[in-house]
């Protein structure tokens, strides 16, 4: 294994954040007690190896795995400069990770609807990354208070919800000025895709909840919606 194929920090605290109760722990204590910041390669590497060892799917931290709408989203992010973050449906983390290597100091907030996708961020929180909190939740049930988050992401998910204006009443309800999300551009074979959305569709459900001003890009594939929230 090369190291730079791991977003580094982030494979040390999931390792660190699965084992800290196992005999890994006790016998390489110092890779489980040192500041994460301060690990050197070879002790990434120590601790991916306890990782792989011990059966932990690691692949998701590959920093080689970037898609482009995941791209698109971090350029546009650089721009706004969060002061919070919300990331709605964060799943294996093919958007959650890179936000937070590319944003290493950004509070960011997960909320998944899978117990054992929470469970992994958390780990990653115990590990050291303390700006990351997850959370178990349904998009469409939120209980955060008002404008609780600068920005609001979410990417890849509401294809999948039945109820889309309550999901898009919530995600707009808890940000403070900006929600990103993406959605298929066009048809796939993915049987858990129950919606198809187009521009017109997605601007009408927008400005049923007050949001007016909203801007689509569009990389392979995949349609990028930018809606400055209504203060």
């Amino acid at each position: 294994m090369h190291e730079q194929n791991y977003f580094q920090s982030l494979v040390a605290a999931f390792v660190r954040g699965k084992l800290a109760h196992t005999d890994s722990y006790e016998t390489h204590q110092a890779l489980f007690t040192t500041p994460l910041e301060t690990l050197s390669g070879e002790e990434v590497q120590e601790l991916i190896q306890l990782g792989t060892a011990y059966g932990l799917r690691l692949h998701k931290f590959k920093d080689t795995m970037e898609l482009a709408r995941v791209r698109n989203v971090l350029g546009i992010l650089k721009g706004l400069q969060p002061a919070n973050l919300l990331d709605i449906g964060s799943g294996r983390g093919a958007f959650l990770w890179p936000l937070i290597n590319e944003f290493p100091t950004l509070p960011v907030t997960s909320l998944d609807i899978l117990p054992h996708r929470v469970e992994d961020m958390l780990a990653v929180q115990r590990g050291g990354i303390g700006h990351l909190s997850a959370i178990l939740g349904d998009v469409t049930t939120m209980a955060f208070p008002d404008r609780s988050f600068d920005v609001v992401t979410m990417l890849e998910v509401l294809e999948h919800i039945p109820a889309t204006t309550r999901a898009l009443s919530q995600v707009c309800r808890v940000a403070r000025r900006w929600v990103i999300f993406s959605v298929p551009s066009k048809e796939d074979n993915n049987p858990e895709h129950i919606h198809l959305f187009n521009q017109h569709t997605l601007q009408n459900k927008l400005a049923e909840q007050g949001v007016t001003r909203v801007k689509f890009d569009f990389v392979p594939n995949h349609m990028i919606v930018v809606a400055k929230v209504a203060a």
